[in-house]
């Protein structure tokens, strides 16, 4: 398939990432035959602006103009995202973006840092020493938040005012630790395309 679009002139487009940012991008497309699926697929080369190698869409209805089928691969973010802020326990993929491929790598290491921390955890070291099963890390996560809290709540309790105590933590935590973020992943403001099949392209789908 490389070499195919080796020979065929890329064009030059702009294009909308998610509804949202512009940006310049080289495609080339075809309708042909791949082996590896045994039909006819539509084949779109994709490739940024400063990149040097194409990436590749492959699409399996032939009557979708090539645009449309490249802004429904751009939602893959918005899908990858979802199903990232849904692993639970260190979560750290979805407190920060870690692009590329030594990305890949930094949510794993810091879960691997995290286990070896939580070894030195008291109830952690307490199952070790007497020869019982460890704790799941997600367990000892839970534990230590609901610790956090009792100590939270504790310290309000046991002030000597614990109405105006409770008024300046909540002040200082709003402040400092509770931000108001714009989403990129929600697409309320930004249009949507056109994700479905061109009737001018429908005699393709017959090819």
């Amino acid at each position: 398939m490389k070499k195919y679009f080796e020979s065929r002139q890329p064009i030059q487009k702009t294009i909308h990432v998610r509804g949202g940012k512009k940006v310049a991008v080289y495609i080339k497309s075809a309708r042909i035959h791949v082996c590896a699926h045994k039909k006819k697929r539509f084949v779109i080369a994709l490739k940024y602006e400063g990149e040097k190698d194409y990436r590749y869409l492959v699409a399996s209805d032939l009557t979708w103009r090539y645009t449309d089928i490249i802004d429904a691969a751009m939602l893959r973010w918005l899908v990858e995202v979802f199903i990232q802020d849904h692993k639970a326990n260190e979560g750290w993929g979805n407190l920060t973006k870690q692009p590329d491929e030594d990305g890949s790598y930094r949510s794993l290491t810091l879960s691997l840092l995290v286990d070896h921390c939580l070894l030195l955890h008291s109830d952690q070291m307490a199952s070790i020493n007497n020869k019982l099963p460890a704790k799941t890390v997600g367990s000892l996560c839970e534990t230590i938040k609901i610790d956090s809290i009792l100590s939270f709540v504790e310290q309000i309790i046991y002030s000597d005012d614990p109405e105006s105590h409770f008024k300046q933590i909540s002040v200082f935590l709003k402040e400092h630790f509770v931000k108001s973020n714009d989403s990129l992943k929600h697409m309320n403001l930004k249009p949507w395309g056109k994700y479905k099949s061109s009737q001018s392209l429908k005699y393709k789908a017959f090819c």
